[in-house]
Protein backbone atom coordinates (compact mmCIF):
# COMPACT_ATOMS: atom_id res chain seq x y z
CA UNK A 1 0.00 0.00 0.00
CA UNK A 2 2.76 2.67 0.99
CA UNK A 3 4.55 2.15 -2.52
CA UNK A 4 0.86 2.60 -4.46
CA UNK A 5 0.86 6.11 -2.47
CA UNK A 6 4.35 6.46 -3.07
CA UNK A 7 4.01 6.07 -6.66
CA UNK A 8 0.90 8.04 -6.63
CA UNK A 9 2.28 11.24 -4.86
CA UNK A 10 5.47 10.95 -7.29
CA UNK A 11 3.84 10.44 -10.99
CA UNK A 12 2.59 13.80 -12.44
CA UNK A 13 1.78 13.39 -15.92
CA UNK A 14 3.24 16.04 -18.73
CA UNK A 15 3.84 16.37 -21.93
CA UNK A 16 6.92 15.15 -23.84
CA UNK A 17 8.94 14.62 -26.80
CA UNK A 18 11.47 12.71 -28.59
CA UNK A 19 14.25 14.49 -26.12
CA UNK A 20 12.13 12.14 -23.08
CA UNK A 21 12.28 9.07 -25.21
CA UNK A 22 16.20 9.37 -25.62
CA UNK A 23 17.15 10.77 -21.81
CA UNK A 24 15.07 7.42 -21.31
CA UNK A 25 17.80 5.34 -22.60
CA UNK A 26 20.16 7.18 -20.51
CA UNK A 27 22.55 7.88 -22.80
CA UNK A 28 25.58 8.69 -21.05
CA UNK A 29 25.84 5.10 -20.00
CA UNK A 30 25.96 3.73 -23.20
CA UNK A 31 29.54 3.94 -23.68
CA UNK A 32 29.90 1.18 -21.15
CA UNK A 33 28.32 -0.80 -23.83
CA UNK A 34 30.31 0.65 -26.79
CA UNK A 35 33.44 0.60 -25.36
CA UNK A 36 33.54 -3.41 -25.14
CA UNK A 37 32.91 -3.81 -28.64
CA UNK A 38 35.54 -1.86 -29.87
CA UNK A 39 38.02 -3.48 -27.47
CA UNK A 40 36.54 -7.14 -28.41
CA UNK A 41 36.80 -6.08 -32.28
CA UNK A 42 40.38 -4.96 -31.76
CA UNK A 43 41.63 -7.69 -30.40
CA UNK A 44 40.68 -9.62 -33.04
CA UNK A 45 42.74 -7.71 -35.73
CA UNK A 46 45.75 -10.07 -35.73
CA UNK A 47 43.78 -13.00 -36.36
CA UNK A 48 41.12 -12.55 -38.99
CA UNK A 49 39.68 -10.17 -41.25
CA UNK A 50 37.28 -8.11 -39.56
CA UNK A 51 33.62 -8.78 -40.25
CA UNK A 52 32.14 -5.50 -40.27
CA UNK A 53 28.06 -6.51 -40.34
CA UNK A 54 28.95 -8.94 -37.44
CA UNK A 55 30.88 -6.20 -35.95
CA UNK A 56 28.00 -3.87 -36.59
CA UNK A 57 25.14 -5.95 -34.88
CA UNK A 58 27.01 -6.99 -31.89
CA UNK A 59 27.09 -3.35 -31.08
CA UNK A 60 23.49 -3.15 -32.08
CA UNK A 61 22.36 -5.90 -29.56
CA UNK A 62 24.94 -4.49 -26.51
CA UNK A 63 23.44 -0.98 -27.22
CA UNK A 64 19.78 -1.77 -27.01
CA UNK A 65 20.13 -4.49 -24.29
CA UNK A 66 21.78 -1.67 -22.09
CA UNK A 67 19.37 1.12 -23.02
CA UNK A 68 16.60 -1.81 -22.11
CA UNK A 69 18.41 -2.40 -19.15
CA UNK A 70 18.30 1.28 -18.30
CA UNK A 71 14.48 1.48 -18.57
CA UNK A 72 14.28 -1.50 -16.43
CA UNK A 73 16.02 0.55 -13.50
CA UNK A 74 14.10 3.34 -13.92
CA UNK A 75 10.43 1.25 -13.87
CA UNK A 76 11.20 -0.60 -10.68
CA UNK A 77 13.28 2.57 -9.11
CA UNK A 78 9.84 4.22 -9.64
CA UNK A 79 7.82 1.17 -8.83
CA UNK A 80 9.99 0.76 -4.96
CA UNK A 81 9.69 4.51 -4.64
CA UNK A 82 12.88 5.54 -4.93
CA UNK A 83 12.53 8.25 -7.44
CA UNK A 84 10.90 11.68 -6.68
CA UNK A 85 11.31 14.70 -8.75
CA UNK A 86 14.29 16.11 -6.53
CA UNK A 87 16.01 12.76 -7.85
CA UNK A 88 19.46 14.07 -9.04
CA UNK A 89 20.43 12.07 -11.50
CA UNK A 90 19.65 11.50 -15.18
CA UNK A 91 17.32 8.90 -14.52
CA UNK A 92 13.54 10.02 -13.35
CA UNK A 93 11.76 10.31 -16.85
CA UNK A 94 8.55 8.83 -15.08
CA UNK A 95 8.38 11.19 -12.27
CA UNK A 96 9.70 14.00 -13.88
CA UNK A 97 8.21 13.96 -17.66
CA UNK A 98 5.50 12.04 -16.99
CA UNK A 99 6.35 9.27 -19.32
CA UNK A 100 3.73 6.03 -18.25
CA UNK A 101 5.38 3.14 -15.92
CA UNK A 102 4.23 0.14 -17.50
CA UNK A 103 5.08 2.30 -21.26
CA UNK A 104 8.62 2.24 -20.21
CA UNK A 105 8.70 -1.59 -18.91
CA UNK A 106 7.03 -2.53 -22.15
CA UNK A 107 9.71 -0.59 -24.07
CA UNK A 108 12.42 -2.34 -22.12
CA UNK A 109 10.85 -5.41 -23.31
CA UNK A 110 10.37 -5.01 -27.04
CA UNK A 111 13.98 -3.54 -26.80
CA UNK A 112 15.23 -7.34 -25.66
CA UNK A 113 13.09 -8.61 -28.20
CA UNK A 114 14.98 -6.55 -30.95
CA UNK A 115 18.21 -7.29 -29.11
CA UNK A 116 17.21 -10.98 -29.14
CA UNK A 117 16.26 -11.20 -33.39
CA UNK A 118 19.64 -9.44 -34.00
CA UNK A 119 21.49 -12.16 -31.50
CA UNK A 120 19.77 -14.88 -33.88
CA UNK A 121 21.50 -13.02 -37.10
CA UNK A 122 24.65 -13.60 -34.59
CA UNK A 123 24.24 -16.53 -33.88
CA UNK A 124 23.55 -18.56 -37.16
CA UNK A 125 26.68 -16.56 -38.40
CA UNK A 126 28.81 -17.62 -35.55
CA UNK A 127 27.19 -20.60 -32.84
CA UNK A 128 24.14 -21.32 -31.14
CA UNK A 129 26.15 -21.18 -27.96
CA UNK A 130 26.19 -17.51 -27.82
CA UNK A 131 21.94 -17.59 -27.46
CA UNK A 132 22.63 -19.22 -24.08
CA UNK A 133 25.39 -16.43 -22.85
CA UNK A 134 22.83 -13.74 -24.47
CA UNK A 135 19.68 -14.68 -22.69
CA UNK A 136 21.61 -14.89 -19.54
CA UNK A 137 22.83 -11.12 -20.09
CA UNK A 138 19.27 -9.87 -20.48
CA UNK A 139 18.25 -11.92 -17.25
CA UNK A 140 21.09 -10.04 -15.99
CA UNK A 141 19.76 -6.81 -17.36
CA UNK A 142 16.09 -7.91 -15.67
CA UNK A 143 17.38 -8.89 -12.31
CA UNK A 144 19.71 -6.25 -11.94
CA UNK A 145 17.00 -3.86 -10.34
CA UNK A 146 13.89 -6.42 -11.05
CA UNK A 147 12.78 -9.55 -9.75
CA UNK A 148 12.23 -9.82 -5.48
CA UNK A 149 16.15 -9.41 -4.77
CA UNK A 150 17.42 -7.00 -7.20
CA UNK A 151 21.46 -7.55 -7.35
CA UNK A 152 21.95 -3.66 -7.26
CA UNK A 153 20.43 -3.65 -3.78
CA UNK A 154 23.68 -6.36 -2.62
CA UNK A 155 27.18 -5.68 -2.49
CA UNK A 156 27.84 -7.57 -5.49
CA UNK A 157 26.62 -5.16 -8.23
CA UNK A 158 29.60 -3.88 -8.95
CA UNK A 159 30.89 -7.60 -9.46
CA UNK A 160 28.00 -8.31 -11.82
CA UNK A 161 27.58 -5.11 -13.76
CA UNK A 162 31.89 -5.64 -14.68
CA UNK A 163 31.50 -9.15 -15.56
CA UNK A 164 28.39 -8.32 -17.93
CA UNK A 165 29.78 -5.11 -19.25
CA UNK A 166 33.10 -5.35 -19.17
CA UNK A 167 34.59 -9.14 -19.56
CA UNK A 168 31.74 -10.72 -21.15
CA UNK A 169 31.20 -8.31 -23.72
CA UNK A 170 34.32 -7.86 -25.01
CA UNK A 171 35.19 -11.77 -25.16
CA UNK A 172 31.39 -12.17 -27.42
CA UNK A 173 32.82 -9.30 -29.09
CA UNK A 174 35.95 -10.95 -29.60
CA UNK A 175 34.84 -14.53 -29.99
CA UNK A 176 32.49 -13.75 -33.19
CA UNK A 177 35.46 -12.50 -34.98
CA UNK A 178 38.29 -14.71 -34.47
CA UNK A 179 36.00 -17.87 -33.57
CA UNK A 180 37.77 -18.59 -30.31
CA UNK A 181 38.72 -17.33 -26.89
CA UNK A 182 42.32 -16.28 -25.89
CA UNK A 183 43.98 -15.95 -22.72
CA UNK A 184 45.29 -12.26 -24.24
CA UNK A 185 41.56 -11.61 -24.60
CA UNK A 186 40.64 -12.71 -20.90
CA UNK A 187 43.21 -10.57 -19.72
CA UNK A 188 42.87 -7.74 -21.72
CA UNK A 189 38.94 -7.44 -20.52
CA UNK A 190 39.65 -7.25 -16.71
CA UNK A 191 40.74 -3.68 -16.26
CA UNK A 192 37.19 -2.48 -18.44
CA UNK A 193 35.15 -4.98 -16.14
CA UNK A 194 36.85 -3.07 -13.33
CA UNK A 195 36.33 0.02 -14.59
CA UNK A 196 32.63 -0.56 -15.31
CA UNK A 197 32.23 -1.70 -11.85
CA UNK A 198 33.65 1.61 -10.34
CA UNK A 199 30.97 3.10 -12.36
CA UNK A 200 28.17 1.65 -10.51
CA UNK A 201 30.38 1.81 -7.33
CA UNK A 202 30.63 5.63 -8.14
CA UNK A 203 26.81 6.09 -8.44
CA UNK A 204 26.27 4.09 -4.51
CA UNK A 205 28.72 6.40 -3.26
CA UNK A 206 26.35 9.31 -4.29
CA UNK A 207 23.44 7.89 -3.15
CA UNK A 208 24.74 6.13 0.02
CA UNK A 209 22.12 8.03 2.50
CA UNK A 210 19.19 7.56 0.25
CA UNK A 211 19.74 3.67 -0.76
CA UNK A 212 20.27 3.06 2.77
CA UNK A 213 17.10 4.47 3.94
CA UNK A 214 15.14 2.39 1.56
CA UNK A 215 17.03 -0.71 2.61
CA UNK A 216 19.54 -0.93 0.40
CA UNK A 217 23.24 -3.57 0.84
CA UNK A 218 25.68 -1.80 -1.81
CA UNK A 219 28.85 -1.88 -0.98
CA UNK A 220 28.92 1.69 -0.32
CA UNK A 221 26.59 0.97 2.41
CA UNK A 222 28.51 -1.93 4.09
CA UNK A 223 32.32 -0.65 4.11
CA UNK A 224 30.95 3.28 4.83
CA UNK A 225 31.36 6.49 2.91
CA UNK A 226 35.04 6.78 3.72
CA UNK A 227 36.35 3.37 3.03
CA UNK A 228 34.34 3.27 -0.50
CA UNK A 229 35.94 5.85 -1.91
CA UNK A 230 38.98 4.17 -0.86
CA UNK A 231 37.54 1.09 -2.94
CA UNK A 232 37.08 3.20 -6.17
CA UNK A 233 40.29 4.33 -5.49
CA UNK A 234 41.51 1.08 -5.77
CA UNK A 235 40.33 -0.17 -8.37
CA UNK A 236 41.65 2.51 -10.75
CA UNK A 237 44.88 1.65 -9.18
CA UNK A 238 44.35 -1.91 -9.59
CA UNK A 239 43.62 -1.08 -13.75
CA UNK A 240 46.54 0.64 -14.60
CA UNK A 241 48.77 -1.57 -12.84
CA UNK A 242 46.88 -4.67 -14.73
CA UNK A 243 47.64 -2.59 -18.15
CA UNK A 244 51.27 -2.04 -17.06
CA UNK A 245 51.75 -6.12 -15.93
CA UNK A 246 50.27 -7.27 -18.84
CA UNK A 247 52.99 -5.57 -21.11
CA UNK A 248 55.86 -6.15 -18.65
CA UNK A 249 54.80 -10.02 -19.31
CA UNK A 250 54.69 -9.52 -23.06
CA UNK A 251 50.96 -9.82 -23.03
CA UNK A 252 50.01 -6.66 -24.66
CA UNK A 253 51.87 -4.57 -26.43
CA UNK A 254 53.49 -1.39 -25.34
CA UNK A 255 50.88 0.75 -27.33
CA UNK A 256 48.69 -0.13 -24.64
CA UNK A 257 50.35 2.25 -22.60
CA UNK A 258 48.41 5.25 -24.37
CA UNK A 259 46.33 4.50 -21.81
CA UNK A 260 48.11 6.56 -18.70
CA UNK A 261 46.92 9.61 -20.91
CA UNK A 262 43.59 9.20 -19.31
CA UNK A 263 44.99 9.26 -15.39
CA UNK A 264 44.04 12.73 -14.52
CA UNK A 265 40.47 11.55 -15.31
CA UNK A 266 40.09 9.05 -11.91
CA UNK A 267 42.35 11.32 -10.40
CA UNK A 268 39.54 14.19 -10.67
CA UNK A 269 36.78 11.38 -9.71
CA UNK A 270 38.47 10.39 -6.32
CA UNK A 271 39.52 14.31 -5.55
CA UNK A 272 35.67 14.94 -6.42
CA UNK A 273 34.23 12.70 -3.70
CA UNK A 274 36.33 12.94 -0.54
CA UNK A 275 34.26 15.30 1.90
CA UNK A 276 31.03 15.35 0.14
CA UNK A 277 28.02 14.05 1.14
CA UNK A 278 25.25 15.91 -0.66
CA UNK A 279 24.58 14.03 -4.22
CA UNK A 280 24.15 17.09 -6.42
CA UNK A 281 27.88 17.77 -5.03
CA UNK A 282 29.19 14.58 -6.02
CA UNK A 283 27.74 14.36 -10.21
CA UNK A 284 31.19 15.88 -11.78
CA UNK A 285 33.01 12.76 -9.44
CA UNK A 286 30.40 10.76 -10.96
CA UNK A 287 30.61 11.88 -14.39
CA UNK A 288 34.44 11.56 -14.16
CA UNK A 289 34.51 8.08 -13.51
CA UNK A 290 32.29 6.95 -16.21
CA UNK A 291 34.95 9.27 -18.66
CA UNK A 292 37.55 6.90 -16.97
CA UNK A 293 36.21 3.88 -18.44
CA UNK A 294 35.49 5.79 -21.78
CA UNK A 295 38.84 7.44 -22.66
CA UNK A 296 40.74 4.41 -21.07
CA UNK A 297 38.95 2.03 -23.37
CA UNK A 298 38.82 3.93 -26.32
CA UNK A 299 42.49 4.20 -25.72
CA UNK A 300 42.71 0.33 -25.02
CA UNK A 301 41.40 -0.31 -28.68
CA UNK A 302 43.94 2.83 -30.08
CA UNK A 303 46.63 0.87 -29.08
CA UNK A 304 45.48 -2.82 -29.93
CA UNK A 305 44.61 -0.90 -33.24
CA UNK A 306 48.00 0.90 -33.71
CA UNK A 307 50.20 -2.58 -32.62
CA UNK A 308 48.82 -4.26 -35.05
CA UNK A 309 49.44 -1.56 -38.01
CA UNK A 310 52.91 -0.61 -36.89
Amino acid sequence: MQTEVNQNANYHPKRHNWRVWWTLTRPHTLTAAFVPVFIGTALALPYTSINVPMFIMMLLACLIIQAATNMINEYYDFKRGLDHEGSVGIGGAIVREGVKPQTVLRLAFILFGVAALIGIYICIQSSWWLAVIGTICMAAGYFYTGGPVPIAYTPFGEAVAGLFMGNIIILLSYFVQAGTITLESVLISMPISILVGAILLANNIRDLDGDQENGRRTLAIIVGRKNAIKVLAGMFIVSYLWVIVLILLNIASPWLLLVLLSIPKPVQATKGFIGKTIPIQMMPAMKATAQTNTIFGLLVSIGLILAYIL
